[in-house]
């Protein structure tokens, strides 16, 4: 029975898709059941159809349930053996409370020479909050441990930081861990180099997603790992070839996947969990552009249905705050921190006391929430004109990819139409888009057929522009 708190902040349909997805994760609701259908149960809740509609969606979306055609929603095989039960691991942790560099050649050419950059992972300055950005400054340095500017500090970062961000990552993205298991770095690369020091003896091989975010590989390949690449299908990174590989560190996106925004549903997850398990393997969960999901809930982490400890979580604020802050983090299993420890005895924090501080007064004061909704509103309104455009103006000769999430998109042409063609051709009208070559590992495998997009940098009026010309440039 599902049971609706009128009172409670929580959306109602958020209430409905959270009961629903712990029947069906306890196993009370069991693969082939049929759900109510949205007429019934909006009438039995007394809610609106759009509400069910929406909790429905949601399960959808992340593997739970499947619309079958005449037989309304029908409950998916998630895995029997699946021990997660996700209120438990929240609980537990109120109990506890205690893509960063973009460097891929794409991004060579001089900016000022193109009137129109459908540049990616890259953050709308207009709504860098500049001014409170000043404020905090100065508060920080009339604060009470201000003198900490003037030495070396912690070398996993300023506690009441990695609080706030434990704090955080545990109401957005169901993250369970603790402050000491919290690491700020520089940057995702500064991670990631991080975590190839702490296995680079015992594991030299990376599992790599194909194609993959290239930021990433490069660090890989800088500490001489061996990098196998994966396919990376419909629903993610293809478990039967990384179970046909040696290696017991992959490298994954798995809530947008980089470049093509391919969600991993929940079936795929708890797969992986189980190789990672029965292979003595670890996951690096990169949640990239996990803020940025514009008509649906966004998608729970991986590490927050991890029972035993086999993921590595990485965040960045580069995407949805600033780049130049440098600033990211990553969260290690506990097991893992007396090897970081031991490796980084001797090491200094790499991002300044100030930064760090300032950063904490921002989430303790409200402002990084309010920040993500107006960013949120503001690309959702750019990513919608952008999808609208390209569906009016080249609806039957193109198909998007990555949609409804993140700040890019790709683009396939149905014709075939070259990638340095029609880089070629949008850039003698001043419009920089991009190539997807760069993300493949094997440079032969990658379709040239395809572009990508990003939207961020452009108002919607610029966007609508650029498409009305590209239309004409690649079609007329």
């Amino acid at each position: 029975m599902i049971y609706i708190d009128e009172k409670s902040e929580i959306p109602i349909y958020q209430q409905i898709y959270e009961q629903i997805k712990e029947d069906i994760i306890k196993g009370i609701l069991v693969e082939g059941d049929r759900l109510t259908s949205t007429r019934i149960l909006a009438k039995e809740l007394y809610v609106s159809r759009n509400t069910i509609e929406n909790s429905y969606s949601q399960l959808s979306l992340e593997g739970y349930i499947e619309s079958i055609p005449g037989s309304g929603f029908i409950v998916k095989n998630i895995n029997e053996e699946f021990p997660f039960y996700p209120n438990q691991v929240l609980d537990e942790l109120h109990e506890n409370i205690e893509k960063d560099n973009n460097e891929s050649s794409s991004f060579n050419d001089d900016p000022l020479l193109y009137k129109y950059n459908f540049q990616y992972g890259i953050f709308d300055d207009s709504i860098f909050p500049y001014s409170l950005w000043r404020r905090l400054t100065a508060k920080a340095l009339s604060s009470i441990d201000s003198k900490k500017i003037n030495f070396y500090n912690h070398k996993q970062g300023e506690l009441d930081l990695r609080m706030e961000i434990m704090n955080y990552l545990k109401v957005f993205r169901a993250v369970s861990c603790t402050a000491e298991q919290i690491i700020i770095c520089s940057g995702n690369q500064h991670s990631l180099d991080l975590i190839c020091k702490i296995f680079s003896k015992h594991s030299p091989k990376i599992a790599f997603e194909e194609p993959g975010y290239d930021g990433a590989r490069i660090v890989f390949e800088n500490n001489n790992f061996e990098v196998n690449p994966i396919p990376v299908k419909a629903h993610g990174i293809d478990m039967l070839e990384l179970k046909n590989t040696s290696a017991k560190l992959v490298y994954i996106t798995p809530s947008h996947q980089f470049p093509t925004g391919v969600i991993m549903p929940i079936q795929n997850r708890i797969h992986l969990l189980h190789w990672a398990t029965q292979n003595d393997g670890v996951i690096i969960e990169d949640d990239y552009d996990s803020e940025f999901r514009y008509h649906s809930r966004p998608i729970p982490s991986l590490q927050s249905i991890d029972n035993n400890e086999r993921v590595i979580y990485l965040g960045t604020f580069s995407k949805a705050l600033s780049p130049g802050l440098r600033m990211s983090y990553m969260i290690l299993p506990k097991w893992l921190l007396p090897k970081y420890n031991e490796l980084f005895n001797g090491y200094y924090p790499t991002v300044p006391w100030l930064q760090q501080k300032i950063l904490s007064l921002y989430m303790s004061g409200g402002h990084w929430e309010r920040h993500l909704r107006k960013a949120r509103l503001s690309y959702k309104k750019k990513h919608d004109t952008l999808i609208q455009t390209l569906t009016n103006l080249m609806g039957n000769k193109v198909i998007i990819h990555g949609n409804n999430a993140g700040l890019h998109i790709v683009l396939e042409f149905i014709n075939g139409e070259n990638q340095d063609w029609l880089i070629e051709k949008a850039k003698a009208h001043k419009i920089k888009i991009y190539p997807i070559s760069p993300f493949w590992y094997i440079k032969e495998n990658y379709s040239n057929n395809m572009i990508l997009m990003g939207f961020s940098m452009l108002s919607e009026e610029e966007i609508i522009e650029a498409i009305t010309i590209l239309k004409k440039v690649w079609f007329s």
